[in-house]
């Protein structure tokens, strides 16, 4: 009897879609956000983006705004417009910050943004955009306008112990041993100067090229993760930090933008 039950009631080998998410999410480790993914890692990673994608929870992200609400960061991506802008950080002293994604669907808009740092200075990237859904997955995409936000002036001279330049690692201990004495003088000039260039507006400006439309296709979400396509084939993947929610929206808001998007 026990051997007809076992028969009948045979054991799954198929991962679930959390012990695949989770193998997802650390197959990014190494990658820089998909910069240096090697072809053999790249194919795992899509391997598992469609097996996910398989066991979406979500088949009408649109209709659920109050998941995609919120501020979204980039763990991978196979877009080449944005692997450019990851590669900076291959120059001496640049460092790509968090990449991030901000859905209002009050306003029906999202902000892309970019932290960009370097020595004494960071700043951000950003262009925005509003959308229309045309489809349960759907969303089409229009951007209107980047903005480069007034550079932060730092007051802490921070030299790394080595950089990287063209594949060599040039070590930089004793350069920080000759700045150190004057770090403190230049530390009060940069806060006055700061001061100043703090009052000074972020550079906007309109977005009129052919990519100001695209349309991105929302293969995947729950409540921190989601999967996003793009009309040129890429795959974006993102992480929402949900330990205090980053949605800005009431229930009564909820409500009103789930309404819009009948």
């Amino acid at each position: 009897m026990d051997f007809a039950m076992a028969m009948a009631e045979p054991e799954s080998d198929e991962m679930s879609a959390a012990d695949i998410k989770a193998a997802l999410l650390d197959s990014f480790y190494g990658t820089e956000r998909g910069l240096s993914a090697r072809s053999e890692v790249r194919a795992e990673i899509n391997e598992l983006i469609t097996q996910l994608e398989a066991k979406n929870p979500t088949p009408s992200p649109t209709e659920m705004m109050a998941l995609l609400d919120g501020d979204w960061k980039l763990v991978y991506t196979s877009n080449s417009e944005l692997l450019a802008i990851l590669a900076l950080s291959k120059l001496p002293f640049v460092t790509i910050g968090d990449i991030t994604q901000r859905v209002d669907t009050i306003t029906a808009t999202v902000e892309n943004r970019a932290a960009l740092s370097v020595p004494l200075s960071r700043t951000s990237l950003s262009a925005t955009a509003s959308f229309e859904v045309r489809s349960p997955k759907r969303l089409q995409i229009a951007f209107e306008r980047g903005s480069i936000a007034t550079p932060e002036l730092l007051s802490d001279l921070e030299v790394p112990e080595s950089v990287d330049v063209l594949g060599q690692t040039v070590d930089l201990s004793q350069l920080r041993g000759v700045l150190q004495p004057f770090s403190q003088g230049l530390s009060s000039i940069l806060k006055q100067v700061g001061g100043i260039v703090s009052q000074a507006p972020d550079l906007s400006f309109p977005i009129t090229n052919d990519s100001a439309s695209t349309w991105l296709l929302t293969t995947y979400l729950d409540e921190d993760t989601r999967i996003t396509r793009g009309d040129g084939g890429s795959v974006f993947i993102l992480t929402k930090d949900t330990s205090s929610s980053s949605s800005h929206m009431s229930p009564e808001q909820e409500a009103v933008a789930e309404a819009m998007m009948l």
